[in-house]
């Protein structure tokens, strides 16, 4: 058997160097199988060649690529014809470990295993090899098979190559001691570099579960934020690839990669963690008197104890001699002017969208109304008191008119402060976690979403200049979502044209940016997320030379 000379020894160091660099920078496992395999291949000048993966059950070995010069096969991999190779079981039927095929023994056993001539062999059943040369006027004769393992001695997979060839005669020659080991060290690399593959792609899998378990939480909480949390990357990643792809204009330069794909989309994911800590009753709120129940409905009561007790007035006044006709009329007069307060109330407490300074001061005028309530107080030592006494007192407490006068919504200056904190939080928690270099800008990109063009948004007052493109796309969609979303308690979902209206009238007052919401009707991403994902009563007929801050 002809060893190697010195240049052949260095030329094949220099492949397992090359190799080992390749390996290193490999983000694609199909690809950095397949080149493992060529490589070996061609270090030893095999005719053909397999790579074996264990099955998901450890059962099992599978052709994960074959390749073959001489019969012009090349199957699985990157890019080869689909595997039609049934696998290896690396059991019998009784459990033991299959000791008849070359691969399964060497998986079995982790020991590379060097045939010269597989038809003088009488250890191993090749059967199934003698089939395959007959059936493809083959003749396979040299087997080498060594196993890859990982750092901690677990397979993971088999390289197996056939019919080493003379580089001078092409006569097929056994595979050499220094084949062996040359192909053993290569196994060792390619071993460390399939778990470096298959430990990162288990940290980004972990990653993006730790992310959905994130959600699933603020989804429990809250079910009202479940379609937000969902829609918000998605018609992120929509407006982005719209910039992505657009040539001309004052974003003509921006393009993403890949990884900065996965970094908008994990920002998009979590760009409204923080709310995992905004109280359920505040992010809930469906109208001004709910706290954990709608206390509108103890307002209606006491409306209840103002009619009984006109109506006790009333028969007082009968029984004194008073005139009953007259009673009767005023008490009726009484009694709808209190059902129209009540139905007023009941209107006032759901939130709109700018309640008149006139409702405001006729909730205050209500509030003024005086009942006999129940007062909690507090309890001597050792007395008898009961722990509530009946006190007249205001119709309305404080807290509630300052709730049934929220002019904007359900949210008093309080909540809406807690409401708002939820950004603060959300970049608190993202900024402490140590990411990766290639997603450094998840933080930027999902604290990003309530500034302002102007500079008058929060939690940090950043100007457009101090924005990435990223955040600025994901303020619009977050915006645009929340405009259209028919799940939030307080409100019902706006019409298309509706939203876009008021999306068209921020871009003009510095609230989003305009070159962004340009792109945003232009490439019709709006009516692709709509189409989608809005509820099919809210898609009206939109003129798009009627939007404002956008010329067609």
């Amino acid at each position: 058997m002809q060893e190697l000379n010195h240049t052949q020894i260095a030329q094949r160091l220099d492949q397992l160097t090359e190799l080992s660099v390749a390996l290193g920078a490999s983000h694609d496992t199909a690809e950095l199988l397949e080149r493992i395999l060529m490589v070996a291949k061609g270090m030893t000048n095999a005719d053909g060649g397999t790579l074996y993966r264990p099955s998901e059950d450890g059962r099992s070995l599978c052709f994960h690529i074959s390749v073959n010069d001489t019969l012009g096969i090349r199957q699985g991999g990157a890019h080869g014809d689909k595997i039609d190779i049934p696998a290896v079981p690396l059991f019998d039927a009784h459990g033991d470990k299959n000791l008849a095929s070359v691969a399964a023994y060497s998986a079995n056993f982790r020991l590379s295993v060097n045939i010269e001539d597989v038809y003088q062999a009488d250890v191993f059943n090749f059967s199934g090899m003698r089939s395959f040369d007959q059936q493809r006027g083959y003749h396979s004769q040299s087997f080498l098979t060594v196993p890859m393992n990982d750092h901690e001695g677990e397979l993971v997979g088999v390289l197996q190559l056939i019919n080493a060839k003379d580089p001078l005669t092409g006569a097929i020659r056994a595979f050499s001691p220094t084949d062996q080991r040359f192909i053993e060290a290569l196994a060792a690399q390619a071993g460390v570099a399939i778990t470096n593959q298959r430990l990162i792609q288990q940290l980004e899998e972990l990653l993006e579960a730790l992310v959905n378990l994130i959600n699933i939480g603020i989804d429990e909480k809250s079910p009202y934020t479940g379609r937000h949390c969902q829609f918000v990357p998605e018609l992120t990643m929509m407006l982005a690839e719209a910039v992505h792809n657009t040539e001309t204009g004052p974003l003509a330069d921006f393009r993403m990669d890949d990884a900065d794909r996965k970094e908008l989309w994990l920002a998009g994911l979590l760009h409204d963690c923080g709310k995992i800590t905004t109280p359920v009753h505040v992010v809930d709120k469906g109208t001004k008197l709910e706290t954990i129940f709608d206390r509108v409905h103890m307002v209606s009561t006491r409306f209840e104890v103002l009619m009984r007790d006109a109506e006790i007035r009333a028969l007082k006044a009968k029984l004194a001699g008073g005139d009953a006709e007259a009673i009767d009329a005023a008490l009726a007069e009484e009694l709808a002017q209190l059902e129209a307060d009540r139905q007023f109330i009941r209107g006032a407490n759901i939130g709109g969208e700018g309640m008149r300074p006139e409702d405001q001061e006729r909730v205050r005028q209500i509030a003024k109304y005086r009942f006999m309530g129940h007062v909690i107080q507090k309890k001597e030592a050792g007395g008898e008191e009961p722990p509530f006494r009946r006190e007249e007192q205001d119709f309305l407490s404080a807290e509630e008119v300052d709730n049934l006068t929220i002019r904007f919504g359900t949210l008093t200056d309080g909540e809406r402060k807690e409401i708002n904190n939820h950004i603060s939080v959300t970049i608190r928690m993202l900024e402490s976690l140590p990411w990766p270099k290639h997603l450094q800008n998840v933080a930027e990109y999902a604290g990003g979403h309530h500034e302002r063009m102007d500079g008058k948004g929060y939690p940090r007052g950043l100007t457009k200049e101090q924005m990435s493109v990223p955040a600025r796309v994901m303020a619009i969609a977050d915006i645009f979502e929340a405009l259209t979303a028919r799940d939030r308690p307080y409100k019902k979902g706006k019409l298309l044209s509706e939203s876009l209206r008021i999306l068209g009238n921020f871009s003009l007052n510095g609230h989003i940016d305009p070159d962004l919401f340009d792109i945003f009707i232009r490439q019709k991403v709006y009516l692709d997320f709509a189409r989608k994902n809005v509820d099919e009563r809210q898609l009206d007929h939109v003129d798009e030379s009627k939007i404002p801050g956008y010329t067609p």
